[in-house]
């Protein structure tokens, strides 16, 4: 088994594609002229960063779920990026429209990480490198 893609289930996936280009610099690879579906450029080769609209993703789950702009928890999920400068990650962020949910902090075993929240209601981690 190799692991391949994750889905965001959001709202507008338009909106979705060109938030994560502004706050995380990862530009567009595919948008489906339906607007239903989108592909970040992740960097990471065969690992895809997708977006579906909730219409979409109801139709292939059979059934509904928590969409996570609607919670006023964020998921108990996370998107995990790494990068070298966690502090300008994180301002970058939030100067898109990101909420800040946790500040840049050093851990004791020697990670930096922060956590934001994205307008589509995505929790997101910013980190150093582990190693």
């Amino acid at each position: 088994m190799k692991f391949a893609y994750t889905l965001v289930y959001v709202t507008d996936v338009a909106a979705s594609l060109a938030f994560f280009e502004r706050a995380f610099g990862l530009p567009t690879r595919f948008l489906h002229e339906s607007g239903a579906y989108g592909e970040v450029d992740t960097g990471a080769g065969g690992t895809t960063l997708a977006f579906v609209d909730h219409a979409t993703a109801r139709d292939s789950v059979e059934h509904d779920y928590v969409a996570a702009d609607a919670s006023p928890q964020p998921l108990g999920m996370e998107i995990g990026f790494t990068v070298a400068d966690v502090p300008a990650a994180y301002e970058r962020a939030v100067a898109a429209g990101a909420r800040p949910l946790a500040a840049p902090l050093t851990k004791p075993w020697g990670q930096t990480v922060a956590y934001v929240r994205c307008p589509d209601g995505t929790l997101v981690e910013l980190c150093t490198a582990m190693g």
